[in-house]
């Protein structure tokens, strides 16, 4: 039976045909009044629509589905990110600036969002992606290829049996169901209806080791977000994180080599450090071959009541940047970043109440690009939902040296290089002219001394690696005919490009770090599974 209420909303809403947020406050408000109603909310007007399509059977409207997403940002970069935070547990830092709280893993605070999401669901993997995949969809948003985030203090720190355990309950609740292992868990997901197809580790330097790094792959890792802060020894002395720019490089080159994307974590402002000193860790990110990574995350230093950082700032030791500093220094950041490196965050999602001293601005980034600050970082130029013509595509290639290797950055672009359509980060390893080199590293926290490589790899030296492959725009559905910037084919124009281009430079195979939900995409391009990899040859 129709319900002539919600025909009446539904069909007053479609009249208004609002088409951005500003425009749906206005109907929405229209409509309150009109049939004399409380302010109705996104979530309820979708879900009052999806009754509405059901009801009468017309086609639906595109353009307002799209605005009544809740926060439609969040799929538009062409994947559904959902973080999940591991339980408590000791952190083998002691960095000064590192907030501690009893129930809350190293470094995270109750009152952030992720934080809160994982209390209410007692730390519980299995019922964290659940519930986030279901708000998810209720907001609108598509779950189907799902980038897995796990956060909390050091990953490589926890007992393995704690690791399997909770990156299998990840891939149950991705699956639907629950299976006997890790490994029949990421079999059934390569063709589920939601697919895991990129998982997130957080580690520190060095915990990176090649045993380390063929563990993160047993698991699924696709990408690493390295705490890196500074590339001033005397910064990362000062504030006790008892590690080196040797060893970070170190690290880079192995993380690298066995195909991983790369997010490092930078803290402007911290003791010891000026705003001259930050800017020359940002240039050094980049001109400096042992780094280059693939993603930034820049979190301003703040003072937070948990962190020694707080007793530092009490006795007048420590004085974070003012605001003017602070965005002057992002001002002058931002215009160094390379175009083939993403800013995923330009400041913590951490709640004024808990910020003692330091930036309390939430929208840094809106505020600089109001300033007319223009910023060639992926993020600021991803496609996302705009309208495009196929005809203003054009396929570009950057080249740079990283670590013991050849990055090649191909990506289609409008011809202003304004907007991007999709990229592949192709990495071509350099030959060893030298034996691998083995370095000492001796770990504050159990003062164990371990034995890490400075040169080694997943394959040999004539195999190519496909380190990332993304393509932008909203995301759809797994087997989606509708036509949108991830359906018309450029993923496997780019993977011909990077094929082409390796075999020219005389590699003979091609191996890509794909994530488990994506497997049977690269089946499909002619790949097979080796060694958590899957591989072609270039023939």
């Amino acid at each position: 039976m129709k319900n002539p209420n919600l025909i009446k909303t539904i069909s007053a809403l479609l009249k208004f045909s609002p088409t951005s947020e500003d425009e749906l406050h206005q109907a929405k408000r229209a409509i309150a009044k009109r049939f004399e109603l409380a302010m109705p909310t996104n979530a309820g007007l979708l879900k009052a629509y999806r009754q509405y399509l059901k009801q009468t059977n017309v086609k639906p409207n595109q353009a307002l589905l799209n605005v009544l997403k809740r926060r439609s940002i969040r799929t538009l970069s062409g994947v559904a990110p959902i973080t999940v935070l591991t339980k408590a547990y000791p952190c083998p830092g002691r960095c000064v600036y590192c907030p501690t709280e009893i129930r809350m893993p190293k470094s995270y605070l109750a009152s952030e969002p992720a934080a809160q999401r994982a209390v209410q669901n007692h730390f519980d993997p299995f019922r964290q992606v659940k519930s986030r995949i279901a708000q998810l969809e209720k907001n609108g948003h598509v779950a189907d290829k799902i980038e897995l985030i796990v956060l909390g203090g050091t990953w490589s720190f926890y007992p393995e049996k704690y690791q399997n355990w909770f990156i299998k309950r990840c891939f149950d609740a991705a699956n639907g169901k629950s299976s006997l292992t890790l490994a029949q868990a990421q079999k059934l997901n390569e063709t589920a209806k939601r697919r895991i197809i990129g998982l997130t580790l957080e580690t520190r330097p060095d915990y990176v080791t090649k045993a380390e790094l063929w563990r993160m792959r047993e698991l699924g890792c696709t990408h690493v977000q390295i705490g890196v802060q500074s590339l001033d020894q005397k910064v990362l002395d000062l504030n006790k994180r008892d590690d080196s720019i040797v060893n970070i490089g170190r690290a880079m080159g192995l993380l690298k080599d066995f195909g991983f994307k790369i997010t490092f974590h930078i803290m402007p402002g911290m003791p010891g450090a000026t705003p001259a000193s930050d800017l020359k860790t940002f240039k050094k990110l980049f001109s400096d071959r042992r780094f280059q990574p693939d993603m930034l995350k820049i979190y301003p230093t703040v003072v937070i009541k948990s962190a020694l950082l707080y007793q530092w700032w009490r006795t007048g030791k420590y004085k974070p940047y003012t605001d003017v500093v602070l965005q002057n220094l992002l001002v002058r950041i931002k215009k160094l970043i390379p175009p083939y490196v993403r800013i995923n965050r330009l400041i913590r999602d951490i709640p004024g109440p808990d910020i003692i001293d330091g930036n309390l601005v939430t929208n840094l980034r809106q505020r600089l690009r109001a300033q007319g600050v223009i910023c060639q970082c992926i993020r600021c130029r991803e496609v996302r939902g705009e309208k495009f013509s196929e005809k203003d595509l054009t396929l570009v290639k950057r080249s740079y040296p990283a670590n013991q290797g050849q990055e090649y950055f191909l990506s289609f672009e409008s011809r202003d290089r304004r907007r991007l359509f999709a990229f592949v980060r192709l990495r071509l390893p350099d030959k060893f002219k030298k034996p691998a080199k083995k370095v000492r590293l001796i770990r504050f926290f159990d003062k164990k001394e371990i034995t890490a490589e400075t040169q080694t790899r997943a394959f040999d030296e004539k195999t190519a690696l496909i380190r990332e492959l993304h393509t932008y725009g909203e995301l759809m559905p797994v087997g989606s005919g509708r036509k949108a910037v991830q359906h018309i084919g450029l993923g496997k124009r780019l993977m011909r490009a990077a094929e082409d281009l390796a075999k020219a430079k005389g590699f003979e195979r091609i191996a890509v770090i794909a994530g488990i939900g994506v497997r049977e995409y690269y089946r499909k391009l002619g790949y097979n599974d080796e060694k958590t990899y899957v591989v072609k040859p270039l023939k």
